[in-house]
């Protein structure tokens, strides 16, 4: 299964740089509820993609391979597991402009640590008051 996926991807990314080097519309890739809980390597290859839609998903962590691509600029992540986030590459990340987390269990601790440091918009669920004893 991962070497199929893995397959599938390289062929998009093909596909992704003959589309740029005809000068054809900007690149989305949606792969929106299907369920994937990490991404092959080979998404890196994906030299011109711009935005991503892996929402409604499994990722328990953010996908770090995404922080090699380095023309991104939205990432779509609403509604999967994740708790923490690589608040180190996320701020490498030169051409991010939108990161939505929203429905994502991220812990406080996150919260103050990412906003400071990353120069995009950043799209968070209310946190939910803390119960009282």
């Amino acid at each position: 299964m991962q070497k199929r996926m893995g397959e599938a991807v390289a062929r998009v990314a093909r596909k992704v740089n003959n589309t740029v080097e005809n000068k054809t519309d900007s690149l989305e890739l949606n792969l929106a509820g299907n369920y994937l809980h990490r991404l092959p390597e080979e998404v890196t290859s994906l030299l011109h993609l711009r935005a991503i839609n892996l929402s409604r998903n499994r990722f328990r962590h953010f996908p770090e391979p995404l922080a090699a691509v380095a023309a991104l600029e939205t990432i779509d992540l609403e509604e999967n597991e994740i708790a923490e986030v690589p608040v180190d590459k996320l701020a490498t990340m030169a051409s991010l402009r939108s990161l939505n987390l929203r429905a994502n269990p991220v812990g406080p601790e996150v919260r103050l640590l990412i906003r400071p440091l990353v120069p995009f918009d950043l799209l968070l669920s209310p946190e939910k008051p803390v119960p009282k004893a």
